[in-house]
């Protein structure tokens, strides 16, 4: 067998450059790029360092043959002319992966099978001895490419892809391969910063990949060096004495790296699920001196050990949400920017982003950007020192300020030093007067998201008198009032709830997406609110219950008052809050004509009448509704606000219900949903269609002098004109729409029905 030997070292896309630096510095000579691979020459003993060492390869091929091919028949010959004899027993386990397509071979299922047989054929024995086939723990594994006519038949001596280290047993939803949170650090400048015995810090940590690659790099650890399980193990070209010299020099290189005083390392993770994850990783990896993982947001991040420690910020923020997709995160993207800003001062930062335009609203310049791909996905590494300069603000600043702010920041660099005392007339030291730290100001709007707060600030002050002479404190202050920004948006008390809509097809995605950023950008400046009390979500044309299905399960609830009494709304875990705003005028009417009377509430979803009805004096209130979980939330309501007694809660199909009760009431509300197939009701409720039955029903319910409000929000619905032949019927839609709908009359219609 040769001295020298072919190698492909594979990566994924975007590493190759990288890869090539890493594998010539560990021996590999004649060194070529190609498409998520490298390809050059090494000895045995490179070979072995670079399974053990390569922060960055998935896998180390070595090339046992080339050959042409025209057809399935050259491959199985071409395979067949290996002396396999000299790689595998006879009764030994493969596994074979094969690439690429041409000259006749379509699917690579049939390229394996092929290079399959031709082994298997070349070690059958006399005997009926032969190789088995085995996928997940081969004693050799064997992969075919095919480029352009040639087949490369390669020994895999990785075995198991590189980048499964061996620590990260548990990972969160969406985790970094490990070989691509080493290519992102040393891109990063991680070795060099660590080097000089820099700190490191992860404000979404995840489970904490960032954080043990980093300090495997500053600890002088081989990434592969727990690894147990090899695709050489068995090989029978395999010298056990190179690989056992090579893996006691990296153990004894290993254990001196810990043996130093260990860096500061930390990670920060919202989730307090991840966060035992994060720390079992870290303890498997063998760095628990090294790293701390802790629970925190990013809004109250603070890095620094003391001011001295300069270092470097490095996360990869989440990509999406289930609702409001890039938009929700605009916040989380502002609130890194701030944090680096105000706590990180001369620390060098990188952020790892697939939304490349929420890394710009970070209020801080990148200095330099990476393209990468996260499997399918292109992302960019954005690069930033974050030192005043950078800083986009909304003030120009003077040459002399900036000079200032130079200078301090050199002044931040400086180590301490021992500096002369000076004494007043009395003896006593004089205290130095410290330089005046830089002023962080807030991201300058864009034209558009200034216009935008404008608009937003003109809304809230021409409702003000009306909001307070009301006494409520949730209310619409924006409703697509630009229609280039499509949004609406709520206030909850010290709360914003934000629905995008969705934008039409004929509307430039990239022009709609940055005019959402600029918009949410202006909210809480205009509102003045806390961003981290703002909820985006996008809303889209709703079919079914779509609308009332969980979408989170957060189980935060927020307490707002409206005329004279407290409701709860869940601004997270579903589309809708728990409360319909623009029904409040019949909320208040049904308040003020509930004295003494029998109430029923149909459909009533969190029962918020049913607490106005309560709180005007109902004699009783009945709600229904075939949610459980809304009920519990009715219950809630009624609770706040002191009504246990007199006001009964039913679950149950509305109809069936209906049919079923022989009770009468004085007054009774139905806001039924547009369309209902619940696995908890028999047959389908569409409101158009089944109006009439619905009416009727509640109607037989009704006592002599009382009144039936009837109320929907499906745009094309219309009221059966038969129901005014039977029943007094008055729409009072205008007057059940408040001021902050009065842009959007046809948000809900509104009827009157009484018996004639």
């Amino acid at each position: 067998m040769s001295d020298r030997f072919e190698l492909f070292l594979t990566c994924p896309k975007g590493l190759e450059g990288l890869l090539i630096e890493e594998a010539v510095g560990l021996g590999l000579e004649e060194a070529r790029e190609h498409t998520s691979a490298v390809r050059g020459m090494a000895t045995m003993e490179t070979a072995y360092r670079l399974c053990l060492w390569s922060r960055l390869a998935n896998r180390v091929l070595l090339v046992l043959k080339r050959f042409p091919m025209k057809d399935a028949e050259d491959l199985y010959h071409g395979v067949l002319d290996i002396d396999w004899q000299d790689h595998m027993l006879s009764d030994g386990t493969l596994a074979v992966e094969f690439s690429g397509h041409g000259s006749g071979i379509d699917n690579t299922h049939f390229g394996a099978l092929k290079v399959k047989d031709a082994i298997v054929d070349k070690l059958r024995t006399p005997q009926g001895d032969r190789p088995s086939i085995d996928k997940l723990n081969p004693d050799l594994r064997i992969h075919l490419r095919l480029d352009r006519g040639e087949a490369i038949l390669s020994l895999d001596l990785s075995g198991h892809s590189l980048h499964q280290r061996g620590y990260r047993l548990q990972q969160g939803a969406a985790p970094l391969k490990e070989n691509l949170a080493a290519a992102i650090l040393i891109r990063s400048g991680w070795p060099r910063i660590a080097a000089e015995g820099g700190a490191l810090a992860d404000p979404m940590c995840g489970v904490g990949t960032f954080l043990v690659e980093a300090g495997m790099i500053a600890a002088d650890m081989a990434p592969n060096l727990r690894r147990e399980q090899w695709g050489f193990t068995a090989w029978l070209g395999h010298v056990p004495a190179l690989w056992k010299k090579l893996h006691e020099e990296a153990v004894e290189r290993a254990a001196a790296g810990l043996a130093k005083p260990p860096l500061w390392i930390r990670g920060y993770e919202a989730d307090p699920r991840l966060i035992q994850p994060g720390r079992n990783n870290v303890e498997r990896a063998g760095l628990s001196e090294w790293i701390k993982i802790y629970q925190g947001e990013v809004a109250t991040f603070e890095p620094r050990p003391d001011q001295n420690q300069k270092g470097l910020v490095i996360c990869n923020p989440p990509y999406g949400e289930r609702l409001g997709d890039e938009a929700s995160l605009l916040y989380l993207y502002q609130n890194l920017g701030e944090r680096l800003r105000q706590a990180c001062l001369n620390w060098e930062a990188a952020v790892f982003t697939g939304a490349p335009d929420l890394g710009k609203r970070m209020g801080i310049r990148s200095h330099k950007q990476y393209s990468f791909w996260n499997g399918a996905l292109p992302c960019k590494l954005l690069l930033i020192k974050v030192l005043p300069d950078q800083f986009v603000t909304g003030e120009r600043r003077t040459p002399e300020q900036r000079q200032a702010e130079r200078e301090q920041a050199a002044y931040d660099q400086t180590p301490d030093e021992p500096q002369e005392r000076k004494f007043n007339k009395n003896g006593n030291p004089i205290k130095p007067t410290p330089a005046p730290a830089p002023v962080i100001e807030q991201p300058r709007l864009s034209e558009g998201g200034q216009m935008f707060a404008n608009r937003l600030q003109k809304n809230l002050k021409a409702m003000g008198k009306w909001v307070k002479r009301e006494g409520i404190d949730c209310y619409r202050v924006y409703d697509a009032d630009m229609p280039e920004y499509a949004m609406a948006i709520d206030l909850y008390h010290d709360w914003v709830h934000v629905q995008e809509y969705a934008a039409p097809k004929s509307i430039d995605p990239e022009k709609a997406s940055a005019r959402m950023f600029d918009a949410l950008a202006a909210i809480p400046q205009a509102l003045n609110v806390d961003k981290n009390r703002v909820v985006v979500k996008r809303r889209e044309r709703q079919s079914g219950t779509k609308q009332y299905e969980r979408q989170a399960a957060q189980g935060k609830f927020v307490e707002v008052n409206e005329g004279g009494v407290k409701l709860l709304v869940n601004l997270t875990d579903y589309l809708d809050t728990g409360l319909f705003l623009d029904h409040r005028p019949m909320r208040m009417r049904i308040q003020k004509e509930a004295a003494g009377k029998r109430f029923l509430n149909l459909f009533c979803y969190t029962a918020t009448a049913s607490v106005h009805a309560a709180k005007g004096g109902a004699r009783s209130t009945t709600s229904v509704d075939l949610s459980k979980t809304y009920l519990d939330w009715a219950r809630r309501n009624l609770s706040l606000n002191g009504f246990s007694d007199k006001n009964r809660l039913e679950q149950g199909d509305v109809m069936a219900w209906l049919e079923s009760s022989r009770d009468e009431y004085d007054l009774i509300f139905i806001d039924p949903p547009t369309f209902s197939n619940s696995k908890r009701m028999e047959g389908i409720f569409d409101v158009q269609r089944d109006q009439v039955q619905l009416i009727d029903l509640a109607m037989a319910r009704l006592a002599p002098g009382g009144v039936l409000y009837f109320s929907n929000n499906f745009r094309k619905f219309q009221l059966e004109e038969n129901l005014a032949e039977r029943y007094a019927v008055e729409e009072i839609s205008a007057q059940t729409i408040d001021p902050d709908f009065a842009r959007n009359t046809k948000i809900h219609r509104a009827w009157k029905i009484t018996a004639r």
